[in-house]
Order: C-alpha cells, then sequence, then structure tokens
C-alpha cells in the first residue's frame, strides 16, 4: 500500500527518501536516512527495526546487499515486509516478501531503490525512477519530489494516497529537508506546497545552524535574529 523511492547522491552525499500511501503518517515508520550512511524504506507490514538495523550495519561499512540478505534471513516475518535500502557507496538492494498485496516488486540501481505494494503495476516504479534519473543535477529534495508525483500520475496505490513523506539528510545529524503530510485528501498538492514554504522560510535557517567543525554556525550572536 506504498510506494518509495529512496536515494544518495555521489556529488553532494546527500541521502533521500520519498514515499506515499493511502494510509496516514507514512513519514513516520516508512522513510529514514542517516548522513554519510544512506537511507531506508520499510513498507508493507512494517517493521521499522529493519530500517534502524539496517542503517546500523551500513554505518559499519556492510554493502546494502549484504545488508538486506543478513536482515531479512533473521526474520521471522519476511514474508510481509518490503525493504529497500541504498548506501553511501551507492550500492542498493530490496526485499518484497510475499504477502504484500498486489502489485508488488522493486528495482534497484546505482544510488537507488525503489518498491512499492497494492499498487496498479510496475508502471508506477518505472515512472518514478525515470523522473528521478531525468533530474539528475537538481536537488535531493527536487528529484525525489519529481519522482513521486511521477508514480502517482503513473497510478501509485490502488487506494489512492492520505500521506506523503520526504526526508534528506546533508552531512549533519539534522535534516535538511523533513517535509511530511500526515494526512490529507491532496497529499501531494500539500508536500509541494511545504516544499515551497519551508525552501523560503526554513531552509536559510537550517542552513546556518551549528555544525560538528561550526560549532557557531552561521547566525549573528549579536542579536536575536536568526532563532527558531
Amino acid at each position: 500500500m506504498t510506494f518509495s523511492l529512496i536515494a544518495t547522491d555521489p556529488v553532494n552525499g546527500a541521502v533521500g527518501v520519498a514515499a506515499m500511501t493511502a494510509m496516514p503518517g507514512v513519514g513516520k515508520l516508512v522513510a529514514h536516512a542517516r548522513a554519510g550512511v544512506g537511507a531506508a524504506a520499510s513498507q508493507a507490514m512494517v517493521n521499522p527495526y529493519l530500517a534502524f538495523d539496517g542503517l546500523d550495519l551500513m554505518s559499519e561499512g556492510v554493502p546494502a546487499d549484504e545488508a538486506v540478505a543478513l536482515l531479512i534471513e533473521r526474520d521471522p516475518g519476511r514474508e510481509g515486509r518490503q525493504l529497500g535500502l541504498v548506501d553511501r557507496q551507492g550500492r542498493s538492494a530490496a526485499h518484497t516478501g510475499s504477502l504484500p498485496e498486489d502489485w508488488k516488486g522493486q528495482t534497484t540501481g546505482p544510488y537507488f531503490a525503489c518498491q512499492g505494494n497494492r499498487l496498479v503495476g510496475p508502471e508506477v516504479v518505472d515512472a518514478a525512477i525515470e523522473a528521478y534519473l531525468a533530474a539528475e543535477g537538481a536537488a535531493m529534495v527536487d528529484r525525489l519530489l519529481a519522482a513521486i508525483d511521477a508514480g502517482e500520475d503513473a497510478g501509485g496505490d490502488t487506494k489512492g494516497h492520505r500521506s506523503a513523506t520526504i526526508l534528506v539528510m546533508g552531512s549533519e545529524a539534522y535534516p535538511l529537508w523533513d517535509l511530511r503530510v500526515d494526512d490529507a485528501d491532496r497529499p501531494l498538492e500539500e508536500l509541494h506546497r511545504l516544499r515551497a514554504t519551508l525552501g523560503r522560510d526554513l531552509l536559510p535557517e537550517v542552513l546556518m545552524l551549528p555544525t560538528r567543525d561550526d560549532p557557531l554556525g552561521g547566525f549573528d550572536y549579536r542579536g536575536s535574529e536568526g532563532t527558531v
């Protein structure tokens, strides 16, 4: 009942996830990413620990395909799961069990993985990937937004869409983008609105936050402006 695309950018190191579903709150449990490590999507009969543990394994240098194999081998609920992982080196892997509703499946490639279940057909995954790859050179948030736009245009979830999310991590432990629509009649429209509003009003503040290398960041500490 969800389709998602996870990706890493070989140029600037960004990692991200985009997802949509007919259920509320897709951003709460499905989308996961960690700066300098990679991205994960855990869906269908969701087990968030598959994403948590997958990111932990990749942070230790385990390639994405080996991480998926390890996680699925030890998961007694594997036939109900759908899981995608992409590591910082661009290695990707996914698993779809036998139990999620049709259509279900995934496609992986260098620096991305796209997976979905209860979709109108494989054209949803194909369209999302094509749009993501066609937007090469754009910011990760916009490439992911293009992907779920295309997936919805191709039919998306057979039950429609109720929630959508985009999560992008840059070089720091906090997100560059955390766009989340938990419950809306037209979640993709609201996601576009949030991208525009937060890009204008919040992203400049995020870019001035302290970093590990610069604990002062870009704020002017002589006054109170620029605080959140």
